[in-house]
């Protein structure tokens, strides 16, 4: 959503993650994506790829926040939110405990995104930012589990946050499925801007 929404061109490269490329290996030994080649670096941060993107163009300021508050509730996303979602999400794996208690951790923290949204559209105050379009994938997988207990749990504010996101036409524009990329196969291109390959 930040490349597209910054208007910056990158080849787009389908990848399926039991079957990696050993070009995208090549470049980052990590095996996770997103993997951003850009002419002097490689980005293999999905964070990290978003600033890249706004720090050559953020027309509507996402970036315009408070960065010590904006990097708090990422870090809380994909520190301490993250991990309980994988367990949630994939309960079979994780015996330990049941998918209920997995989904009764993440109770704090998704209370305190509802809260915050009762007060505001956004994470972050009356505009969309970083925060927002850096916390919200983790939140729609989250309630992709389960979607008709998400929908009707108490959450309600950040249900709508979230379906107002599904329902955008940026989040839209960016869903598309692409066939598996392969080598010298065909490649989506963003309509604009500096070359750079994205796996």
């Amino acid at each position: 959503m930040a490349i597209s929404y910054t208007g910056s061109a990158c080849e787009l490269r389908e990848v399926v993650l039991r079957d990696k490329p050993t070009s995208m290996l090549n470049y980052s030994a990590k095996g996770t994506v997103p993997v951003l080649v850009l002419p002097n670096r490689v980005v293999d941060e999905s964070l990290d790829v978003m600033l890249w993107a706004l720090n050559r163009n953020d027309p509507d300021g996402w970036l315009n926040v408070n960065r010590a508050e904006a990097d708090d509730l990422i870090r809380q996303s994909d520190e301490e939110f993250k991990p309980i979602l994988d367990r949630y999400k994939y309960h079979e794996r994780y015996p330990e405990q049941t998918k209920l208690d997995y989904r009764q951790a993440a109770e704090p923290y998704l209370t305190a995104l509802n809260l915050r949204l009762a007060k505001q559209p956004w994470l972050m105050g009356a505009r969309l930012s970083i925060v927002d379009v850096a916390v919200m994938p983790f939140i729609r997988q989250f309630a992709h589990v389960d979607k008709p207990w998400f929908e009707q749990s108490t959450h309600t504010y950040l249900t709508a946050w979230l379906n107002g996101f599904l329902r955008s036409e940026l989040f839209r524009s960016v869903m598309g499925k692409y066939g598996k990329w392969q080598p010298g196969g065909e490649i989506v291109l963003f309509p604009d801007g500096t070359r750079g390959e994205s796996f």
